[in-house]
């Protein structure tokens, strides 16, 4: 397949991402490579190899069936008749439009409003589309980047944990009835986020402070803001409440869309919690845009 088909492709995986599926990078990948396999010109082939690529039970089929009619045609009739035909009309993210007015026209069916939130400016948002998103990110199910921790634990296979296997032995006068297996235990690794809220960056520092809240819920993760100074407000994201979260992380920070000195302030995150501090072995993650007024 081109490369044109495979962004095709790609975005369809993501559609079905939006609209509820688990849809992996293995998965992804094992879609474009079935693809690439029974042709992309066999609409009823790409549809069965899709299925099989990305669904895990009967329960995502329908999802399935819609994103796929709304992503590869519309309302044009499907073209497999062992499922039901399912007409898709783009959704409106603004709910004073008026349901029942549908253009003679209609245009091409999107997957879901999610889509187009996808391709908006955070900066460009209504308020409706703002809350929206705030909905979105708290539908998030994020999973922590994992590390191998030192200690051992009891397992069905591994390498032989000699200590335990001698304990048993000794229970049976010598005789190695069975053997005890270990392997090194997984743990969370620690997630930094460094959020600028300079002037350039205020339009997204909500949505961004949102987005660190909701990861901030899954495991051991610290958020600073980067403007004229470094704070941290790892504490105001540990609020079960967004919105609280928020406006108490916007109470902390004395810098809201001000100046940017981010050279000043990454020096001074990495002198104080950089490699002998808690970002040692973390992933660290930069959200900016880069402008910088003082020495980078």
């Amino acid at each position: 397949m081109g490369h044109d088909a495979d962004v095709l492709l790609l975005g369809f995986a993501r559609a079905l991402r939006a609209a509820g599926l688990r849809v992996t990078a293995d998965r992804s990948r094992t879609l474009l490579e079935a693809v690439a396999v029974v042709g992309l010109d066999d609409e009823q082939a790409v549809y069965w190899a899709g299925r099989a690529a990305v669904c895990a039970g009967p329960e995502d089929l329908r999802v399935y069936d819609r994103v796929f009619d709304a992503w590869f045609h519309g309302d044009a009739p499907v073209m497999t008749t062992s499922r039901p035909r399912v007409s898709v009309v783009q959704a409106s993210l603004d709910d004073s439009e008026g349901a029942g007015e549908t253009s003679s026209a209609a245009a091409r069916a999107v997957a879901s409003d999610v889509e187009v939130l996808r391709h908006r400016d955070i900066a460009d948002l209504s308020d409706a589309e703002r809350e929206r998103l705030a909905a979105l990110f708290a539908g998030l199910r994020p999973r922590l980047p994992t590390r191998t921790a030192y200690r051992h634990q009891p397992w069905r296979r591994g390498s032989v944990d000699r200590r335990a296997t001698l304990r048993r032995m000794r229970s049976s006068l010598g005789e190695p009835v069975s053997i005890a297996w270990q392997h090194r235990s997984v743990r969370p690794r620690r997630v930094v986020l460094l959020v600028d809220v300079s002037g350039s960056m205020s339009p997204y520092a909500d949505a961004l402070l949102r987005l660190a809240h909701r990861v901030s819920t899954k495991g051991p993760v610290e958020t600073f803001t980067l403007g004229t100074r470094l704070t941290r407000v790892t504490r105001a994201m540990r609020l079960r409440d967004p919105d609280r979260a928020v406006a108490a992380a916007g109470e902390a920070v004395p810098d809201w869309s001000g100046g940017t000195r981010l050279g000043e302030t990454l020096k001074a995150f990495l002198d104080r919690w950089g490699q002998r501090g808690l970002a040692r072995g973390a992933v660290v993650v930069v959200f900016s845009d880069g402008w910088e007024r003082g020495d980078a």
